[in-house]
């Protein structure tokens, strides 16, 4: 590769982690559920809704990113992007119903940060084919960064401007964040095969779905996600009514969330570059079985309790920064953003699936006993599932050998 390829490579890296920066400060929602719950005169948990809605958005749109890229390249539909995302915190901050915040914050904010999110990650990911793994934690870990970041910067705003003043600066910041990150981006260039770690072919999405591999990776995608997601949405409830903590002890998991994490991401991230990735998802499978077998079984303390929820952040934040780097190795890297934009609708439906079983089934235990059945299901196809055309290859390559006895 040319200096000036890498340069612009680097700038694309630059540019993507800025992006992702801005992007991930949606995880600060939270912090202002109760000042809209007390604004619209609703529950707290119908004012959470949105959240749900967002996470769903934000799969729907990143499924949709590749087709964006391939007809408007990533500098544009980042910037509109971004443009979105700070137009929908200036309609949060309007909203004076809980119909006007579903459609604004969950909606209109989600596929703004979906559209942007997956594309960017992706095109970087095939600036660098020999570094994948380290480039998705870089980025990933961006992502994950935004959401602490951002928290310092929200909880300022709110203490010195009115709440729908703060959601009007939130959307600035993003906004600017966003747009000037898309500027350093450039599209990737189509990588040759030769070029490419893992697959020596390039999969359509059509392709790709035709695959039983595919639908092995979606199911072991969802699983972790639905793992991770619920755990760490109710990860408080946990600890006061399963463990008994105090609300300022069991509030702690929000750290130990945090940081497990952003350890996974950046442990199993640069890893998956020195092994199998599939072995790495093994490992981040075994890892949340471990947390959610001693949530279900254990006598419960503090201690197992937040080592328990740290197995589980650990490798959901893990699985999400592999993976990308794991379907280019199944099915290739120039249509990486479709194959993996359908995978990722996982994370939208495990981010709603567990609080549906949860509703219907009479609280945490329903949820976590579905949770371990999938991850044991996840596991198995992780030791046994091989790339396509794997066996094909083989025979090929066995045909080839010169045979004994024939001269």
């Amino acid at each position: 590769m040319n200096a000036s390829s890498n340069a612009i490579r680097y700038r694309t890296l630059a540019g993507t982690v800025l992006t992702q920066f801005a992007l991930g400060s949606v995880y600060t929602w939270s912090l202002f559920n109760a000042q809209l719950s007390h604004k619209l005169g609703e529950p707290v948990s119908q004012v959470a809704f949105a959240f749900g809605l967002l996470s769903l958005a934000l799969a729907v749109a990143s499924s949709m990113a590749g087709k964006l890229q391939e007809r408007f390249g990533v500098r544009k539909v980042a910037i509109a992007s971004g443009l979105m995302l700070g137009l929908g915190f200036y309609l949060t901050s309007q909203a004076n119903n809980l119909i006007m915040l579903y459609l604004c914050a969950g909606l209109l904010v989600g596929f703004a940060d979906g559209a942007g999110y997956l594309m960017s990650l992706s095109n970087c990911v095939k600036w660098f084919p020999e570094r994948k793994g380290l480039i998705s934690a870089c980025a990933i870990g961006a992502y994950g960064l935004g959401s602490l970041g951002f928290k310092f910067i929200n909880l300022a705003l709110l203490s010195h401007f009115s709440l729908e003043a703060t959601f009007q600066l939130w959307g600035l910041i993003a906004m600017a964040m966003v747009v000037a990150g898309a500027l350093l981006m450039t599209d990737a260039p189509k990588q040759p095969a030769a070029a490419q770690t893992g697959n020596s072919r390039d999969y359509s999405l059509a392709e790709a779905m035709r695959q039983p591999q595919y639908w092995m990776l979606a199911l072991m995608f969802l699983t972790v996600c639905m793992s991770g997601l619920y755990v760490i949405g109710v990860a408080k409830d946990i600890g006061e009514s399963f463990v008994h903590l105090s609300a300022a002890t069991a509030a702690n998991a929000v750290a130990v969330i945090a940081v497990a994490n952003l350890s996974g991401r950046l442990v199993l991230g640069v890893l998956s570059d020195k092994m199998p990735r599939i072995r790495v998802i093994t490992i981040a499978q075994i890892a949340a079985l471990a947390g959610m077998l001693t949530l279900l079984f254990a006598p419960l303390n503090a201690g197992l309790f937040f080592a328990a929820i740290a197995c589980i952040a650990f490798s959901f934040g893990g699985t999400i920064t592999v993976y990308p780097s794991l379907v280019s190795d199944f099915f290739g890297l120039n249509n990486l953003t479709k194959n993996y934009g359908v995978i990722y609708l996982g994370f939208g439906i495990g981010s709603i699936v567990g609080s549906i079983v949860a509703s219907l089934f009479g609280g945490f235990l329903a949820t976590f006993h579905l949770i371990l059945a999938l991850l044991i299901v996840a596991l198995l196809f992780s030791l046994t599932i091989r790339q396509p055309g794997a066996a094909q290859a083989k025979r090929e390559d066995f045909d080839a050998e010169p045979q004994l006895g024939k001269a």
